[in-house]
């Protein structure tokens, strides 16, 4: 087996244990909202190429600096929030006294949809931390995007209400942080 074929091996099992690390990752009184996609191949330089545009049509600094890097990935794990209820625990965090008020917010569609209960975004971090936490274990770089869950949510690769995106790499240096 050559070096590519092990990377792409590799990364295949990296992304299965990560998606493991997620969804087994604690939530508020045990409910899961938290929602897992794997993308590799062709997608990427897809999504590479809607990021850079995104940031040019919205003015915004930095999608495109981050599409380069999802054009060098070997894969993306986007990790983010589907449906998410509110742990009905009336405690304020969200900005609203009670989830009841929450629930009656009208959606609020933007890069993401809220509001969203503070709980559910705990949970999602937390699954987060233990998916990148399970790659750098195994000495896959990788970096946590907001960008690339902005994107891939307008470009429907996820109707998630929040996501972020996990790029991949195996290289000599990271490059994600040595950019």
């Amino acid at each position: 087996m050559n070096t590519t074929e092990l990377i792409a091996q590799s990364i295949q099992t990296v992304t299965q244990m990560m998606a493991i690390a997620a969804i087994t990752a604690p939530k508020a009184k045990g409910e899961n909202f938290v929602a897992v996609e794997v993308l590799q191949g062709s997608v990427l330089q897809e999504l590479s190429q809607a990021m850079i545009a995104f940031g040019e049509q919205a003015h915004k600094a930095n999608f495109d600096r981050d599409g380069k890097n999802v054009a060098k990935s070997d894969a993306v794990v986007l990790i983010g929030l589907k449906e998410p209820n509110t742990a009905g625990l009336n405690c304020g965090a969200c900005g609203y006294p009670t989830c009841a008020e929450l629930i009656l917010q009208p959606p609020y569609e933007g890069e993401f949809c809220g509001p969203i209960c503070a709980y559910r975004l705990l949970d999602m971090g937390i699954a987060i931390g233990s998916a990148v936490k399970t790659a750098s274990l195994l000495n896959v770089d990788n970096r946590i995007m907001y960008r690339i869950g902005a994107v891939a949510r307008q470009m429907g690769l996820v109707d998630w209400h929040f996501v972020m995106g996990i790029p991949l790499s195996v290289t000599s240096k990271s490059i994600y942080f040595d950019r």
